[in-house]
């Protein structure tokens, strides 16, 4: 899957980056490569499923590529 990302340096000289298409992800580094590699890990985290709802034998988790 790929997701576009957006990257603008902030007033403070740091890169920040978010993602328009995942509400309210958005992630920072010194530097782009930085910044690229925090927001990964943030989409990651954001697209993991929430384990309460998976916790009983009636919920399955399957994964799919866009």
């Amino acid at each position: 899957m790929k997701i576009k990302v957006i990257i603008e340096k902030g007033e403070d000289g740091y890169f920040v980056a978010h993602c328009p298409s995942l509400k309210s992800c958005w992630s920072q580094g010194k530097t782009e490569e930085e910044a690229l590699k925090n927001i990964q890990e943030a989409i990651e985290l954001y697209l993991e499923p929430d384990e309460e709802l998976v916790k009983d034998e009636n919920h399955r988790i399957y994964e799919i590529a866009v």
